[in-house]
């Protein structure tokens, strides 16, 4: 298992497109991948968990990826969410 803390950086916060892309992101991998922030540990694979999550940009959170491929995992999340599109 691999925890990563990152930035959030998308300028236009996490609405429903940038949702369904991360939702896309993330199941490209065979590892389980979450999102913890605070005290909520969200799926990424989860379409639903993942609009539960109110991010801003700036905003401190950690990924984690547990499986055969966590390193790619963990990368591909982390690019996504730390892009400044």
């Amino acid at each position: 298992m691999i925890k990563k803390p990152i930035t959030f950086k998308l300028s236009e916060g996490l609405d429903a497109r940038p949702i369904a892309l991360l939702v896309q992101e993330a199941n490209q991998y065979a590892s389980t991948v979450y999102i913890e922030l605070e005290n909520k540990k969200i799926n990424a694979k989860s379409i639903m968990g993942m609009m539960s999550l109110q991010l801003g940009n700036g905003e401190k959170l950690t990924v984690v990826a547990d499986g055969e491929d966590e390193e790619d995992a963990i990368q591909g999340v982390e690019n996504f969410l730390s892009s400044k599109n």
